[in-house]
């Protein structure tokens, strides 16, 4: 178990006994809407170390007088011993050294960053053709977006788990790992397809990453959305 302490150091009075040490774990609140999005692999993250959080689910209605209380207006934040870390990614990097998914040195952290960012271009590219809201334009958009751009992706991605072993970087498990297989649900959603229908070698990872026990649990009871 992955945790931080405050330590409390307080002196016996009768001077006969020796100091005692209370320790507290610290508390950890994710702030993000009712839905998995860019804030799961957070989750996923936290869960795989036991690292007990809040899980603070917002309305949308509710945005506009939550998002002048965030550092650059955006979610998620989590917010832990008076820091109020943003961007989920940031977020995703600092939980992996604290969990110890980091690559053993800077050229497996370049592969596992190389990989990280190029998931990120195919969730915006996703997202792209998700959020337009003209039916004619998004029309136009899904041929190309299902029959080119997530092909090209997946046949790459593919390719890197095959050669490292059902994993995405460094031959082992990493954060990128469960970075992925974390944002699968809501990029399944978004696109309206399976990205790993005919990927083996990523399915196995994904198996792999839900049965890891932290997160195995995570799974089973955190709420049920789509997105």
């Amino acid at each position: 178990m992955v945790t931080f302490h405050l330590r409390l150091f307080i002196a016996d009075t009768s001077g006969f006994g020796p100091i005692s040490v209370l320790t507290m774990a610290p508390v950890y609140k994710l702030m993000y809407f009712p839905v998995k999005g860019i804030a799961e692999p957070i989750r996923f993250l936290l869960s795989y170390g036991n690292i007990e959080f809040e899980d603070h689910r917002f309305e949308r209605e509710n945005w506009p007088q939550i998002k002048p209380t965030t550092p650059f207006g955006q979610a998620p934040v989590l917010e832990f011993g008076g820091v109020k870390a943003y961007q989920s990614i940031a977020i995703c990097r600092y939980l992996a050294k604290q969990v110890k998914l980091m690559g053993a040195n800077d050229i497996e952290d370049l592969e596992i960053d190389a990989i990280i960012d190029t998931i990120a271009d195919l969730r915006t590219k996703i997202a792209v053709y998700y959020k337009e809201t003209d039916p004619t334009i998004k029309e136009t958009r899904k041929k190309p977006l299902l029959e080119e751009t997530i092909p090209y992706y997946m046949e790459r991605i593919e390719a890197i788990a095959k050669k490292n072993n059902c994993h995405l970087a460094a031959g082992k498990l990493t954060w990128a790992d469960v970075y992925f297989v974390a944002s699968l649900d809501a990029l399944n959603f978004l696109s309206g397809t399976n990205l790993i229908a005919d990927c083996p070698s990523l399915q196995v990872m994904q198996d792999n990453v839900l049965n890891l026990p932290g997160i195995k649990e995570w799974v089973a009871k955190r709420p049920v959305t789509d997105v």
